[in-house]
């Protein structure tokens, strides 16, 4: 049988003001999330301005109770960043890889959770990754509900936790080039931090002003916000075990508050996306890489493994 389905947050891949950093996780102990990723993801050069908030946040996390990681960032470079990187492995924490390169500097036999920039795509890849130390694996935002299912199926029998993409601007890619600093004039080495004034990232038209993509520095997202307001059946079927909701700044301890009484059935698909719709950055949802054609389509129906697969065949 299926288990229950909790929720994660990940790590914030915006550039916040360390007051708003503090402020922000002060809060999400309180929530009911179960797991929480810290650290910086996107752009090491951010990392000096709020890295002194992670000690505080990690004591009251755990101390609600949550289990706490921290990640990796998710295109190690420079020197700098790869000795950054082996140093995770020696504050107490788990590590949430989201580059393989970090698994270098992990100790042979150290669990480790895997984030949703590495690409699992397959039970091979799974398999190898369980069989090196991971114990929590977030699948990558763009896996059919078909391929989720056999993934967390053999999650299940391999005994690792499963999570999908459940709430946030999708994460498209990453650059060795700064598309902040560029829409600004500046070199990527004298940017002048410009990603910290836009706290949900910066959206870009097309030269027919339609809504396209997000910059958020050297990290390009989705205009749309994911959610599996329409999905959180089909996925506690497939055997998914958490939802991960990336962070953004309007209201999104309410937001945790919201996917959590979702999963519990307490309100409707129809009332959580109600619910979301004027808090998004953007306003706009998807969850077309799970079902549709695209992966900004928006659904708005539940969907089933079963259909799924049936309207692949």
């Amino acid at each position: 049988m299926p288990v229950a389905i909790d929720l994660t947050v990940g790590p914030n891949p915006f550039f916040w003001e360390a007051a708003a950093v503090r402020t922000f996780y002060q809060d999400l102990a309180a929530s009911p999330v179960s797991q929480v990723v810290l650290g910086e993801v996107v752009c090491s050069k951010r990392l000096p301005f709020w890295q002194d908030e992670i000690a505080q946040a990690t004591d009251a996390l755990l101390l609600a109770g949550k289990a706490v990681a921290i990640s990796t960032l998710a295109l190690v470079t420079l020197k700098r960043e790869r000795k950054a990187t082996a140093a995770l492995a020696e504050i107490g924490l788990p590590v949430e890889v989201n580059d393989l390169t970090a698994l270098h500097s992990l100790p042979k036999g150290q669990a480790f959770w895997v984030g949703p920039l590495i690409n699992v795509y397959n039970e091979g890849t799974l398999r190898w990754l369980v069989s090196r130390g991971a114990t929590r694996v977030c699948l990558p935002p763009e896996l059919p509900l078909d391929s989720i299912a056999v993934l967390a199926r053999l999650g299940r029998e391999l005994g690792v936790a499963v999570e999908v993409w459940g709430h946030g601007r999708l994460p498209l890619a990453i650059s060795g080039r700064c598309y902040h600093a560029r829409l600004h004039d500046r070199a990527k080495d004298n940017c002048q931090f410009v990603c910290g004034l836009d706290p949900d990232g910066r959206e870009v038209d097309t030269v027919d002003s339609q809504k396209f993509l997000v910059v958020n520095g050297v990290q390009t997202l989705s205009q749309s916000t994911a959610s599996m307001a329409y999905q959180t059946e089909a996925l506690h079927e497939a055997g998914v075990t958490s939802l991960r909701l990336s962070p953004q700044s309007d209201n999104f301890i309410g937001i945790c508050s919201a996917y959590a009484e979702r999963i519990a059935g307490r309100i409707t698909a129809a009332d959580l996306a109600a619910l979301l719709i004027p808090h998004v950055p953007g306003g706009r949802l998807s969850d077309g890489f799970v079902r549709g054609d695209f992966g900004a389509h928006w659904s708005g129906a539940p969907a089933t493994v079963t259909e799924s697969i049936r309207h692949d065949l």
